[in-house]
């Protein structure tokens, strides 16, 4: 029997910097089985029922009646011959049945007009390309959806011409940092090492004291969501008491990625971070050789490999100012251990490198059925990751 290959899960970005949809990708010669699977997923529930989801058109995979109106069925430019014919009778059944349908543009292929399609991807050089004024013209009738956005300017650019929605490569590379917010972060990190350290609650409060933004970003940040307490958090002392150290962790390491001035801005490489950790988590368990807190270090691996964009520090530096246990220096600093190569799986998919990322996945032994569940609970969770108003 084959065993299908994984479905990889991207959150689309709003103008606002929230994740506004998801985008799913398939790799090279993946089958739809698991597509079926993630159409099937009790776990699509948790997520806001508002929010499109991008999905390669299949014509064994009736996406619609497990996502409905959230659905929308992804045709390519330029397809395949041997498949050509199928699916242009599953675009005209799916316009037939008023199912939401997008199309990825090629640089080959002419623009669609407008309205012609309910959703247009269309890569960001491509879109650069283009006459003045064309993605305005497209955007009239046609939601614009950026894809392969890989630099902050790009992503100025591209909200600039009415693109609604984008994808995130952007996120990983390196910007020049506010140096208050990095000296506020530096000392996040400090609290963190007394926190793994055992240090009396005096000392963690002495950090806070320090930098006093960071009790009221702390606050806001458990009151998310994604945490729900059953009544708001007020203090530092009462954090502590109802989370437990152990909580308490991992809602710091995430402090590190908040917004440095307290504004209600979302603050996508939060969830970033925050979606990576808990993949790694969740899967940490079905790793081999087993290690001592596999949860926790996972968690930590995670939300830490996004450092060196946050701090503009490369890892080793970041590694030389926060002492970490050996398994965890490795695997951020040369993805080595089994947790090292399931981030290296997380780096290569958001490359867009899907074989690569599937062909590891094979090769540390998670499978593509275990993969797309951590993805689903990852993503659901950290969407929820919101500083309460």
């Amino acid at each position: 029997m084959n065993h299908p290959d994984p479905v990889f899960i991207q959150p689309l970005l709003g103008a606002d910097d929230a994740w506004s949809g998801y985008k799913v990708e398939l790799a090279d010669g993946a089958n739809d089985e698991i597509l079926s699977r993630l159409c099937a997923a009790s776990q699509l529930d948790e997520f806001d029922q508002r929010l499109p989801w991008f999905l390669p058109a299949s014509s064994t995979c009736n996406v619609s009646v497990r996502l409905g109106e959230r659905s929308v069925s992804i045709f390519a430019a330029q397809s395949a011959p041997k498949s050509e014919e199928a699916l242009k009778q599953l675009e005209a059944r799916l316009r037939q049945n008023k199912c939401k349908v997008g199309l990825a543009a090629s640089a080959n292929a002419k623009l669609p007009a407008t309205g012609a399609w309910d959703y247009l991807l269309i890569g960001a050089s491509h879109a650069r390309c283009l006459p003045p004024f064309t993605l305005h013209g497209m955007a009239s009738r046609t939601t614009v959806v950026a894809t392969d956005v890989h630099s902050h300017s790009d992503r100025e650019w591209l909200l600039g011409n009415a693109c609604a929605l984008s994808t995130s490569e952007f996120l990983l590379t390196r910007t020049a940092s506010n140096s208050k917010a990095d000296i506020t972060r530096l000392k996040l990190l400090k609290l963190l090492t007394l926190i793994d350290g055992d240090a009396d609650t005096g000392a963690l409060e002495t950090v806070f004291r320090e930098e006093a933004k960071l009790s009221y970003s702390l606050l806001r940040l458990v009151n998310s969501a994604a945490l729900a307490p059953r009544s708001p958090i007020t203090s530092f002392a009462q954090a502590i008491n109802l989370l437990g150290r152990r909580q308490l962790q991992r809602w710091l390491q995430l402090l590190v990625y908040s917004d440095p001035n307290n504004g209600q801005h979302p603050t996508p490489l939060l969830q970033k971070a925050a979606s990576r950790g808990r993949i790694l988590e969740l899967l940490a368990r079905k790793l081999e050789p087993a290690l001592d807190n596999p949860e926790d270090t996972a968690f930590m691996i995670g939300t830490f490999s996004l450092l060196d964009v946050l701090l503009n520090m490369s890892v080793s530096d970041i590694l030389h100012q926060l002492p970490l246990p050996v398994v965890i220096q490795k695997a951020l600093a040369e993805h080595e251990g089994p947790l090292g190569q399931l981030l290296s799986v997380i780096d290569a998919a958001d490359r867009h490198d899907l074989k690569l990322a599937a062909t590891l996945l094979e090769k540390i032994g998670i499978d593509a059925d275990s993969y797309l569940d951590a993805q689903l609970d990852a993503y659901s969770w950290a969407a929820k990751i919101r500083p309460a108003d």
